[in-house]
């Protein structure tokens, strides 16, 4: 059994540009918002989190909070630029993480062909892979998920798990990755991943992926006005080989 979570924690020049309203009404500060979610993740108990659009500072930040967990990083080649102003952080650049609780062993990085401010990011732990991912928001995506699908094929000897922010429903995820994936059916009632803002749906788009194991149990936690994306948990059993 391994316990993971996802979450897109928002970039605050993002968050900025893109009319996350909520965000910089609650925070002024991002520093303090910074620390908000540092203390957060602190004191989570799962083995193995996703986190999606990291900035340079909240990265520095986690590390020093917590020198147990270790960090396998990908950092983008697109650097977030605020429309107007200035940026608030020291170090801007847009990173995809995983946080491991325990022994792992890094397995590769890319940002995708056609977007180079999404991508994937993969590591083993103990038998299995863990991929850590984040799609493009419209037909990019398809090349990007068939290129999820390649990689997990490539380790066909062991159990997959996909974590991250997909852009699309769950549907969409699965029809895209093809047979022999199963994305997480989040209970009913749960609340979506992805809030309202301006011009976007507030959806569920926030998925755990698997391949050669189980899903048993998942839910959607609110990360209240830190992010707008809630996180997304589940624990995953491993069938016998």
């Amino acid at each position: 059994m391994i316990t993971v979570a996802t979450w897109n924690v928002l970039h605050r020049v993002h968050a900025e540009n893109w009319g996350a309203e909520a965000i910089p009404k609650c925070w002024p500060k991002e520093p303090e918002r910074i620390a908000a979610i540092t203390e957060w993740l602190a004191g989570r108990t799962e083995q193995v989190i996703a986190l999606q659009e990291v900035s340079g500072d909240q990265l520095a930040d986690l590390r020093r909070a917590l020198p147990g967990r270790t960090f396998h990083t990908l950092r983008y080649p697109r650097v977030p630029a605020p429309r107007q102003g200035s940026c608030p952080l020291s170090d801007p650049g847009e990173h995809l993480v995983l946080m491991v609780d325990g022994t792992s062993q890094f397995r590769g990085a890319e940002s995708f062909g056609n977007d180079p401010g999404k991508g994937v990011l993969a590591v083993q732990v103990a038998e299995t892979l863990v991929i850590a991912t984040h799609l493009s928001g419209d037909r990019r995506r398809v090349p990007q998920l068939a290129r999820l699908a390649e990689l997990a094929a490539a380790h066909p000897e062991r159990p997959v798990l996909l974590l991250g922010d997909f852009n699309t429903d769950r549907a969409t995820v699965a029809s895209g990755l093809g047979e022999g994936f199963t994305v997480a059916a989040l209970p009913p009632g749960s609340p979506p991943t992805r809030l309202h803002r301006p011009h976007a749906e507030t959806h569920t788009v926030d998925h755990v992926v698997v391949r050669d194991a189980t899903i048993v149990d998942t839910a959607v936690e609110s990360s209240d006005d830190l992010s707008d994306h809630n996180l997304v948990r589940a624990a995953i059993s491993f069938r016998p080989s």
